[in-house]
């Protein structure tokens, strides 16, 4: 049976997922495999198993959208060769299946799919979840409207940058560099994700080093600059640390979204003092193969669930393997409103120097952004303070509607940032 995009949904209190995906069987076959495993089938008819359960409980095709085929499976493992049909399938499952529980629901739209021998490649998409999350869920506490409020920022990018290197200074040494920064007006700064709990730099000790040199420049001149400590850690050790920050004075704190884990980070979240930091590392194993994994699409949606209000995006012509393309893409994903809101600030990093924003701007038409450059700020000719202040004029260069060689004729002193990094 075959459905198409112009088929309504019945029932509008189900979670609705969409999937890329390869098999070398027929595709309506495929297509009910995978419903079948993520709801009340298996392999073989089980007592139990009723019409009555199966209308209830059963994971329904709602659509099913043909695409090319291929001589050459992109995965191993399936069974089956010769031809390779590729669709994108769309699957809804009742509320009621999971109800409101967030790793349930992961565990539903992903599962053990990725392990099924129907598929030679499979990647979820993108998902949706009824408006009765919304009262269930709060999602991001502060987003990008609340992180504005927290740094004093409006109307262009926050600029942030990461301490480097990335492991091996000091307290002392962390909250001098700090300094320099808080200096040149710098909105924010964060831990390393390799910077937690270490031996050389002892958590708290960093956090009461860091902060005292934060509190004070905000008693002088009023801006409170956003440091995101990374907390991630086991959970109770993560309460704690959030805890120093808040005690200290601090306004945000960094997670790890991969490492410490869905609930992990919802438990954090739903505290709702420090706006939370999501740092994805570990995102290629999830999306770099184009018919294995999860879109960031679907993935942002689930952190916006969990409460998480700023996330990394990568950035324009980044050190990564990511195109430009699909860093718009994300970009464009967090600014799209979930569940009439939910909004989450995108972060752009990765390889970042000033010469990437008249690009950034020109693709995304956005200034809503958390921009991030580590050795763009660090290693700039003239020093940190310098390597802020060009960041910042670069930005305005951008939104001004100027390329790169434009920017650089009108404002001459990028000439020095454009010398060190644009090659």
């Amino acid at each position: 049976m075959r459905y198409n995009h112009d088929t309504p949904m019945a029932d509008p209190e189900r979670i609705v997922a969409s999937y890329l995906i390869e098999t070398p069987l027929p595709v309506e076959k495929a297509a009910a495999a995978l419903a079948g495993e993520q709801s009340s089938g298996t392999f073989v008819a089980v007592p139990g198993e009723t019409e009555e359960l199966k209308q209830r409980f059963a994971a329904r095709v709602e659509r099913i959208t043909e695409r090319e085929t291929v001589n050459t499976p992109s995965l191993p493992g399936s069974r089956g060769g010769g031809t390779f049909h590729r669709a994108e399938v769309v699957v809804s499952w009742s509320v009621e299946n999971m109800g409101f529980n967030l790793p349930t629901l992961v565990s539903t739209v992903q599962g053990n799919l990725y392990e099924l021998s129907q598929f030679s490649g499979l990647k979820l998409m993108d998902l949706e979840v009824p408006s009765s999350f919304a009262q269930r869920f709060r999602g991001p506490k502060f987003g990008i409207t609340g992180c504005r409020a927290l740094t004093g920022v409006q109307n262009r990018p926050l600029i942030g940058t990461i301490i480097k290197p990335s492991i091996g200074l000091s307290p002392d040494e962390t909250a001098e560099l700090v300094s320099r920064l808080v200096e040149a007006g710098i909105d924010f700064i964060k831990d390393d994700e390799l910077m937690a709990d270490p031996p050389h730099s002892p958590f708290d000790r960093r956090v009461e080093a860091v902060m005292r040199v934060i509190n004070a420049h905000a008693e002088c001149t009023g801006k409170k600059v956003m440091y995101a400590f990374n907390i991630s850690d086991e959970l109770d050790a993560m309460l704690r640390h959030y805890e120093k920050v808040v005690q200290s004075g601090g306004t945000g704190a960094m997670i790890s979204l991969n490492s410490v884990g869905l609930a992990a980070v919802k438990k954090v979240c739903d505290i709702g003092v420090l706006a939370i930091h999501g740092h994805r590392n570990g995102w290629g194993m999830l999306n770099r193969h184009p018919l294995l994994g999860i879109d960031f699409r679907a993935y942002q949606k689930i952190w916006r669930l969990a409460g998480v209000d700023q996330i990394h995006v990568n950035g324009i012509a980044n050190k990564f393997w990511e195109s430009d393309d699909s860093v718009v893409h994300s970009i464009e994903s967090c600014l799209e409103p979930f569940l009439g809101g939910f909004a989450i600030l995108p972060v752009v990093s990765s390889g970042q120097w000033g010469g990437q924003a008249p690009e950034t701007y020109r693709r995304t038409k956005t200034v809503d952004l958390l921009y991030m450059a580590g050795g763009g700020i660090m290693a700039h000719p003239d020093g940190p303070a310098a390597g802020v202040r060009s960041l910042q004029k670069w930005w305005e260069a951008a939104v001004e509607g100027l390329t790169m060689e434009q920017a650089v004729g009108k404002y001459p002193e990028l000439r020095k940032s454009m010398e060190k990094f644009g090659g």
